[in-house]
């Protein structure tokens, strides 16, 4: 599936803002490390609440509400993987963790 073309539409109080995101042209077309879950949460057998993908990667991690924040974890230790847009049905955003700068599809 091809990424849509992500554009800022909000910072991390959820103001509207002219700011950029410098992370943009990192974004890759990427596979879902697995469909099942947190791929984190299933391998430790533990709970997510909601799911996020990394857009340089796949990788598929549990939210900031989750018990264990895979998705932020994996943000902050894999360098350069800062974009991950909600894997959850009928959610349509991105988040930049680097720049916390909220993303939409053009």
């Amino acid at each position: 599936m091809t990424q849509p073309t992500w554009h800022v539409t909000a910072d991390v109080e959820g103001r509207p803002t002219q700011r950029e995101c410098t992370h943009l042209d990192e974004v890759r077309d990427v596979t879902p490390s697995t469909t099942d879950g947190c791929e984190d949460c299933l391998r430790i057998g533990s709970t997510w609440l909601h799911l996020r993908e990394c857009l340089i990667c796949g990788h598929i991690g549990c939210c900031d509400s989750s018990p264990n924040q895979h998705a932020s974890a994996h943000a902050h230790t894999e360098s350069g993987h800062d974009l991950a847009r909600s894997f959850e049905p009928g959610e349509d955003w991105a988040w930049c963790y680097a720049d916390e700068l909220l993303l939409v599809p053009r």
